[in-house]
């Protein structure tokens, strides 16, 4: 699911000096840690998305009450998504202020990894007795290049597209919408134009400052549901020159040049994720936007609680180009708790996420933030499926989803779909040009070597 330098700077904190202790394993599902320790745990909080930290919260009372000489430092980052990759970045540049627990997200597992951040885990999962539990996808999901564990999943997610019944109705749209094509996303976005003009018809992420939420929500929510892909994993090379590319953008350039999307100051803000969260979904603002199951864990509960939100959304699953194929297409990612490759005390991190992610907060998290689970207790709990009558339609898209390529120069990629769709929204560049510039910028990062136009 989110600045520079200098602003990266203010986010940095200055850690606790540990001290070392020898661990006991198990932490407050085992033995108590012996000795006395800080660990600090670094994770992003925004408005929006505060039930991560609802959650460490509790495991940090629950950790300390059965680990009185090890202290857990809470260490919340405020910032969206890409700020706070950038801000995690700068904690973990020097030893002093790398963080012992980190919330990192599944494609930045190996890169971080291999850069040295992360430690693996392998030895401490052998004694974790709830290892057993996790779903075999998810624990690949942690995995660096080396084969070596470095994460725990905390959940996935899947993708579609929200739409406002009421605005729909208003322009003649059906309440039970489902798109077939591209054609028809556009088609509807049109009629909302025409029909309801105050209100914005489409939001598809297309900024730079968006980040992840652009590649991800956006474009490979398009790039996935033609004939091409980004990766081709037969060869382990990366595709440039494909059609699907072009089409994608083609699709994001006439969403922008019809004015079928939110103004720039709102789709080029570092925020407009969480703004069309917390804003203009809920005050019936926009009609429709391409996004991720977890939006309504902050509408079930917490400051921006939407009581109306299931009588007023509706949920379509995201159709490919033409229909063809499966028919429909989503991306999914997903979140870990990693041990920091300087903690002190790395058994007694490792411990904090044993609690953090035993079966009570792991339920307690992926209820409110509406994640789709990946440990086999809580997926099998009826309390699990009653708890938001989403959960039913995200997960039946998991037979359709796709991940991101999983590769260290992964991000770099990213940056630059980031760039090639941010031409399509500020109409900077035609589909053609972006796409051979990514192209150009893609052989530049990785070597013509390991290109294929297949």
């Amino acid at each position: 699911m989110r600045l520079k330098a200098a602003v990266a700077a203010s986010g940095v904190l200055a850690l606790a000096t540990l001290t070392a202790c020898s661990g006991g394993g198990g932490g407050a599902d085992g033995d108590s840690t012996d000795g006395a320790s800080t660990v600090t745990v670094a994770y992003q909080k925004t408005t929006a998305f505060h039930q991560l930290d609802d959650m460490l919260q509790q495991a940090k009372t629950q950790f300390e009450d059965a680990n009185p000489d090890v202290t857990i430092e809470l260490q919340p980052i405020e910032a969206e998504q890409d700020q706070y990759f950038t801000k995690l970045a700068l904690m973990n540049g020097s030893p002093e202020t790398a963080p012992d627990v980190i919330y990192e997200d599944t494609f930045q597992i190996r890169s971080d990894a291999a850069a040295g951040y992360l430690l693996p885990i392998d030895d401490y999962l052998a004694e974790w007795e709830d290892w057993d539990q996790f779903y075999e996808n998810a624990k690949e999901a942690g995995l660096g290049d080396d084969g070596k564990t470095y994460g725990v999943s905390m959940g996935t997610d899947t993708r579609g597209i929200y739409f406002n019944k009421q605005i729909f109705e208003q322009a003649g749209l059906p309440t039970d919408w489902q798109p077939e094509s591209w054609d028809d996303i556009l088609e509807a976005a049109r009629t909302v134009k025409e029909k309801v003009p105050d209100v914005i018809p489409l939001n598809i992420y297309a900024g730079k400052a968006a980040g992840e939420a652009t590649t991800m929500q956006g474009f490979e929510m398009l790039l996935y549901g033609t004939e091409d892909t980004l990766y081709d994993t037969d060869s382990s090379k990366w595709v440039v020159g494909s059609q699907g590319f072009t089409d994608s953008l083609e699709f994001l350039d006439t969403v922008y040049g019809e004015g079928l999307a939110p103004s720039l100051d709102i789709a080029l803000d570092a925020a407009v994720g969480n703004r069309v969260s917390t804003e203009l979904l809920p005050q019936g603002k926009l009609a429709m936007a391409v996004d991720g199951s977890w939006m309504p864990g902050g509408w079930i509960s917490g400051d921006n609680a939407w009581p109306e939100w299931e009588q007023t959304m509706g949920m379509a699953k995201m159709p490919t180009q033409d229909g063809g194929g499966p028919g429909f297409t989503s991306m999914s990612g997903g979140w870990t708790l990693a041990v920091g490759a300087n903690a002190e005390d790395p058994q007694a991190a490792f411990d904090f996420i044993t609690t953090a992610l035993n079966k009570e907060n792991t339920f307690k998290y992926d209820t409110e933030n509406s994640q789709i689970a990946v440990r086999k207790d809580v997926a099998e709990d009826p309390e699990y499926t009653a708890y938001n009558p989403s959960f039913a339609f995200f997960s039946e898209l998991v037979d359709v989803t796709h991940f991101r390529p999983a590769t260290p120069d992964y991000s770099q990629i990213s940056s630059n779909i980031q760039v090639a769709a941010e031409a399509m929204a500020t109409q900077q560049q035609s589909p053609e040009d972006a796409a051979a510039a990514y192209d150009a910028a893609v052989v530049g990062i990785v070597g013509e070597d390991n290109t294929t136009t297949d």
